[in-house]
Formats: C-alpha cells, sequence, structure tokens
C-alpha cells in the first residue's frame, strides 16, 4: 500500500496473526458481556473481503455512510472503505435517540454512493431511507454477511497519503454538523500523536473505552491507534457504560497497562454511581492514562473521581487532561502521563479582561476566581494563542487558539467559504496556514488551559462573562440543580444582552418551592458575577441539549429557549423585569 496508517493492519496481520486487534463486549448477550475478537489476521481478511464488495458499488473517492451499532463491524467498515480507497462517513445507526435531526443532515450534506449496516439495523435503515429526507444510496451493504472468502479476490491498490480517509462530522454545540476532511496523512499523524504522547508500549499496551465510534475521540482512539504498534483495543456499546459505569471500570481492571478516556461528565457520572460493594472487585493500578477529552474540565471532578477511586489502587497522575476538536483529526495536547493534574486558580476579572493572573495561597482576598484545568502541551503539533489581526500574543494573554501540525484537516466537506475562514489562516512572521478553533485560552507556565468558546462569551454591559462560570455557580447555588447538567448563554435584549440560564432538576428538587431556588440561584449570580439573571428555567432531566461528546451544545439552547421548546414560564423560571 504506502505509509498510511491503514498498511499496518497488513503488516500487523503478518506478523502476530494471532494477537487480538479489536475485542467488543458485547453486553446484549449478557449482563456480564460476551467478548467477541478479532485478531489481526481476521481483521485484514474481513477488511480485504469488504473492500471486494465495496468495490463492485463504488469508486474511489466515492463516499459509504456508515449506519451501524457499535461493534466489530463498524471496525470493519472503517477498515474495509479505507482498503477500497472509499471515503468512510462514520455515522450511526438511526435509532440512535436523541440525534435523528443530526443524522438526516450529515448524511444529505456527505451524499453517500453506499450505506454499510449490519442485518439488526437493516430495518431501521430502511425506514431511514424511505423517509424522503435522505438521498437514496446505490446500494445498501450489510456487513455481517459479506463472505470472507471474497478475500481471495482483493487486489491490493496504492493509497495516496494525501487521499481523503473519511469524513468526520463535527457533533456541532449548533447541531448543524459540518463534514471535516481526514486525510490518510492526518489519521496517521494523530495517531501516531496520540500514542507518543501516552508513551504507548508497542503490543503491550491496551485501549480499553466505551465511546462512539462515530466520534472524533472514539473513532481514533479505539480504531486508529491500536494500530500505530499492533496493539488491542477493547470496547463497548455507550449505552452499556451509561447503565453500568462500573463495566468500564471493570475493563480496565482486566489489564496491567492500559489506557482510556471519556468527557468530564464520565468521571462524575462513575464517580457518583459505583458502589463500594462494587470498588471491592476493581484493580485499576494498571491505568496509564485516562485521558479527559472535552470541555468544561472540572477539576473538583478529577479530585472526586481520584478520590473515589484510591483504594482501587488508580493513581493520581492517570487522570489525564487534555484538549483536541474534529479540525485537527481530534487530539492536540494533554498532560504528561506521569504528572498529576494541574489546576490553577486565577482572578476572574483579570481573565475576563484578557490576563492570565494566578491567585496563590489558601485566601483569594476577597476576589471571585476561576479554577482552570491545565490540558499540558502538544504533542507533535504546534499551539498558539493568536489576537484577532493575527499575531501570537505572549504566555499569561488570553486569546483565540491556533494549531498548526501533519494532524490538521484540509478543509471542510463542500464548504469552501468557512474552509477558507477556519483552515487558511496566517500567522505574522509565521510561513504556511493555522486552524483557528475558535476556542479561548490561554498558555500559563508554559501549558494551554482553555477559558471557552469565542461564539459563547456573554458580554452584558461590555463585560464579558464565561458561560461554565456562571454554570458553576448555578449548580452550587441550590442542591435542586443537577451537576453538569446546565447552559447559561445571553439573549438579545432592548439596551444589552440578558443573561438566561436552563438547568436540569435533581431528584433533591422534588417539593422544593420553585420561588425559593429560583431565589437562592439569583443571589449566587448577583454576588459572584455581579450579574442580574434576566431568565432561570428549571427543566427535567435530559433536556439540557448535549454534544455527542457530552458537551452542553448552549447554541442549541438559545434556540430551543427562543422557540419555547422549554415551556413557557416552565418550573422555576422567573423574570427578573417582571
Amino acid at each position: 500500500m504506502s505509509d498510511a496508517l491503514i498498511a499496518r493492519v497488513e503488516r500487523w496481520a503478518g506478523e502476530i496473526p494471532d494477537a487480538p486487534a479489536y475485542t467488543f463486549m458485547d453486553y446484549s448477550a449478557g449482563s456480564d458481556g460476551v467478548k467477541r475478537t478479532l485478531s489481526w489476521a481476521k481483521a485484514h481478511l474481513k477488511a480485504r473481503a469488504l473492500a471486494v464488495r465495496l468495490r463492485e458499488v463504488t469508486l474511489p473517492g466515492e463516499r459509504a455512510a456508515i449506519l451501524a451499532p457499535q461493534g466489530l463491524e463498524y471496525v470493519v467498515a472503517i477498515l474495509g472503505a479505507m482498503y477500497a480507497r472509499v471515503v468512510a462517513v462514520p455515522l450511526f445507526a438511526p435509532d440512535l435517540p436523541g440525534h435523528a435531526d443530526r443524522l438526516i443532515r450529515a448524511y444529505a450534506d456527505a451524499d453517500p454512493v453506499c450505506v454499510l449496516t449490519t442485518t439488526t439495523a437493516l430495518e431501521g435503515v430502511r425506514a431511514f431511507l424511505d423517509g424522503g429526507s435522505a438521498p437514496r444510496p446505490k446500494q445498501v451493504i450489510t456487513l455481517d454477511t459479506v463472505s470472507d472468502l471474497l478475500a481471495d479476490e482483493w487486489e491490493p491498490e496504492p493509497i495516496g497519503i494525501d487521499d481523503l480517509a473519511y469524513l468526520q462530522y463535527t457533533s456541532g454545540s449548533t447541531r448543524v454538523p459540518t463534514g471535516v476532511e481526514i486525510s490518510h496523512a492526518n489519521v496517521t499523524a494523530n495517531a501516531e500523536q496520540l500514542w507518543e504522547a501516552f508513551r504507548a508500549t508497542p503490543r503491550v499496551s491496551t485501549a480499553a473505552l466505551w465511546l462512539p465510534l462515530f466520534h472524533d475521540m472514539g473513532l481514533i482512539a479505539t480504531i486508529a491507534a491500536p494500530m500505530v504498534g499492533g496493539n488491542q483495543a477493547v470496547f463497548m456499546d455507550p449505552v452499556a457504560f451509561v447503565m453500568h459505569p462500573v463495566r468500564w471500570l471493570r475493563m480496565l481492571s482486566e489489564h496491567d497497562d492500559v489506557f482510556t478516556g471519556g468527557p468530564n461528565f464520565a468521571y462524575e457520572y462513575t464517580a457518583a454511581r459505583v458502589t463500594e460493594e462494587e470498588k471491592a472487585t476493581l484493580d485499576l493500578s494498571g491505568v496509564s492514562v485516562m485521558l479527559n477529552g472535552a470541555e468544561p474540565l472540572r477539576g473538583s471532578t478529577i479530585d472526586r473521581f481520584s478520590e473515589a477511586f484510591a483504594a482501587c489502587g488508580l493513581r493520581p497522575e492517570a487522570h489525564t487532561p487534555g484538549y483536541g476538536l474534529a479540525e485537527a483529526t481530534v487530539f492536540v495536547t494533554a498532560m504528561d502521563r506521569d504528572l498529576p493534574a494541574r489546576v490553577t486558580r486565577f482572578d476572574r476579572d483579570e481573565l475576563t479582561a484578557g490576563r492570565a493572573v494566578p491567585v496563590t495561597g489558601p485566601s483569594t482576598g476577597g476576589r471571585m476566581v476561576s479554577d482552570l484545568v491545565s490540558c499540558g502541551v502538544p504533542t507533535g503539533q504546534r499551539v498558539v494563542i493568536a489576537s484577532e489581526s493575527g499575531t501570537a500574543k505572549p504566555d499569561g494573554e488570553v486569546g483565540e487558539i491556533w494549531v498548526r501540525g501533519p494532524n490538521v484537516s484540509r478543509a471542510y466537506w463542500r464548504d469552501e467559504e468557512r474552509s477558507a475562514e477556519v483552515f487558511g489562516n496566517v500567522l505574522d512572521g509565521e510561513e504556511g496556514t493555522w486552524l483557528r478553533t475558535g476556542d479561548l485560552g490561554v498558555v500559563h507556565e508554559g501549558e494551554l488551559y482553555i477559558t471557552g468558546r469565542i461564539k459563547d462569551l456573554i458580554i452584558v454591559d461590555g463585560r464579558n462573562h464565561y458561560p461554565q462560570d456562571v454554570e458553576v455557580t448555578v449548580q452550587e447555588a441550590d442542591p435542586a440543580v443537577r451537576r453538569d447538567h446546565v447552559a447559561a448563554f445571553a439573549v438579545a435584549g432592548e439596551e444589552t444582552e440578558r443573561l438566561v440560564v436552563v438547568a436540569e432538576r435533581s431528584r433533591k428538587a422534588d417539593g422544593r418551592d420553585p420561588a425559593e431556588l429560583t431565589a437562592n440561584v439569583r443571589a449566587a449570580v448577583a454576588k459572584n458575577h455581579d450579574l442580574r439573571l434576566h431568565d432561570f428555567v428549571l427543566v427535567e432531566a435530559g433536556a439540557v441539549p448535549r454534544t455527542s461528546s457530552g458537551k452542553i451544545a448552549r447554541r442549541a439552547c438559545v434556540r430551543a429557549y427562543l422557540d419555547g421548546a422549554f415551556g413557557a414560564r416552565a418550573a422555576g423560571s422567573g423574570d427578573a423585569d417582571s
């Protein structure tokens, strides 16, 4: 083939044919899970067979959408598409709850000529395609019925390192998915960067995850990174994790050198749900890295998780905060795997004014502070903090995060104007182009801290406020507010923007007086941020929109609020101007 990462599947199939490559923990087959494994030889065989089948209905460069559930067939779909030089479009089965609109938009935008699914998902896929909202493909292929005998007919074709490997549709806080063009060069570079940052041992270290394979982190960490050194990936369905989070930790306990990751809410959720009896069965001493890779990162969550599982052998250094985005394939920065997570307390007023001024000592002296988690340093790429005019800012000054490296995508699918705006930026005094991430950050003592997203900034009376600071204040103001399920945003007013907060109710909200709860939240926001809360809406669990990576989808929440989706004068709401 070439120097593309996908060529290593064939290499490992020759060098370590019987070694396990991908193992799926199937909890639909039993409460204890059934292990289903592809060796490297079997993965190579099935990828070749699928490539032959794809060749019958597609041409190189055409798109094949993957509308399949989590499992080994999904892995084969990615590998086989790459073998056939077909552009994979990793999506999900239509029965995934809460994402129907996103699936329709992404599928239509990709305009695939072929759909890859499984027999169990076929009925739902047919209903989706018959619904009239999606273009009809030439062919629907059920992955589990492709005969392995087809592999004998496969003839390898050269894969250009700059050829398009797949379209990664962003989760999108606006719920308008955008296809990021990921080349073979991008996926090869980023998988190697991730494995280098984790200092994984070839053929020894194991990746164990539950992240969805259609998500950028799930795809790279589960499917791509293990190819670098012939390592094993063990994974399960995200629903299996949500139902019983201890399953994730049991999976980690089975390995002596294991890497994993998840968004901040997963660590919060797991620490709250795993019982003392379940902890007694765990051995987490083999966990080398637990990447926390979706903002907002909470220092309190890291502390809570580390304390909850310290008796299980979990090293405090294992928790590894990081930063990434689909436009950079996924991985950009992470803390060193041998260093504990670092939380720095910054003066909030200085931070909103664009300066990172740390507050040291046990007392804050009455100043409002923001506790930010360090996301470490980049591996194999460059990160700068840039001004609006494209000039690099010195350490200690807040600006937009720009990234440059072999992992950075070249464009958005069929969107030249936005591609030029995001990927074609020039930094003063530098050659080449840079990716504008849309994220605000600061470098302090050589490490990257994320302060927020440019489009999410709340600007009231000319002052900047970071929504995540307000969200923390609200969730700590009253136990009736569900932790990490709060969205703060601004809506247009007559003279200035107005602050609105939508929060999910916790079990402790039952029987509470809504007026008392609202008063507690208003008082906390006024005290900590000198802000008047225009409206506070308490909604049922699950109502606040989230992206597929677990982030609060604030702009989707704004639209839902303005459209009245949360109900007029919902329980706990109240207008400060009324």
